[in-house]
């Protein structure tokens, strides 16, 4: 969707070969990088390299995150699967924005998008790590927010696509095939709104993209 929008796009992951997949397909300049989102080494050599390649990050979208490897009730999980858990989703939020925000204060322009979760909103008991790392990005991102204030040309927001089909839901509420999966197109459009500054007034918001609007 990015790259039909023209963005020139840092694809940041783990597996080279998956990122390169994806930026073939997408007819825009690329920048293709990898590293493990929590460590703060590999982020910072990932972020200087696509901005020394394709320029200012004008848009950041922090999407890596995980569960934890099996559902069970917190008391009874694997400690060293469930911290992982939350170094991906929270630390690796906060190294990411870290690395990349300061540019965009200074510049006085930039957006930052964190894929969030409903999960963070409510009690999940058999993937409380998953919950609580969705609950406290959610906290940071509110930090971020009022860190920069209302007046601020930076806008940062956190948007949920509800349930939608990735190689890591599929496996999270039982037999796939008995899922209702939601579709990305809402999330998609949302993102393109938010990219284009028509929705600024929700910066620092929790939005959950849904059919029919946010």
């Amino acid at each position: 969707m990015l790259a039909g929008e023209g963005y020139a796009l840092a694809l940041l992951g783990r597996d080279r070969v998956r990122l390169d997949v994806v930026a073939d397909a997408c007819d825009v300049p690329t920048c293709v990088v990898t590293a493990d989102v929590s460590d703060p080494a590999e982020v910072s050599k990932a972020v200087a390299t696509a901005v020394d390649t394709l320029g200012p990050i004008d848009l950041l979208i922090n999407n890596a995150g995980v569960r934890e490897q099996e559902s069970t009730l917190p008391w009874e999980a694997d400690t060293d699967d469930w911290w992982r858990v939350l170094e991906v989703n929270v630390r690796g939020v906060v190294l990411v924005t870290s690395a990349v925000l300061p540019a965009m204060v200074e510049r006085g322009s930039g957006r930052i998008v964190d894929l969030g979760s409903g999960t963070g909103q409510r009690a999940e008991p058999r993937y409380s790590a998953y919950s609580v790392s969705k609950s406290a990005a959610l906290r940071w991102l509110d930090n971020v927010a009022a860190g920069l204030g209302d007046d601020s040309r930076v806008r940062v927001v956190s948007v949920s696509p509800g349930v939608v089909r990735t190689d890591m839901t599929e496996t999270m509420w039982g037999d796939a095939d008995a899922v209702e999966f939601g579709s990305l197109d809402p999330l998609l459009r949302f993102v393109r709104r938010f990219a284009a500054g028509d929705l600024d007034h929700l910066h620092g918001e929790f939005v959950h993209a849904v059919k029919d609007g946010y």
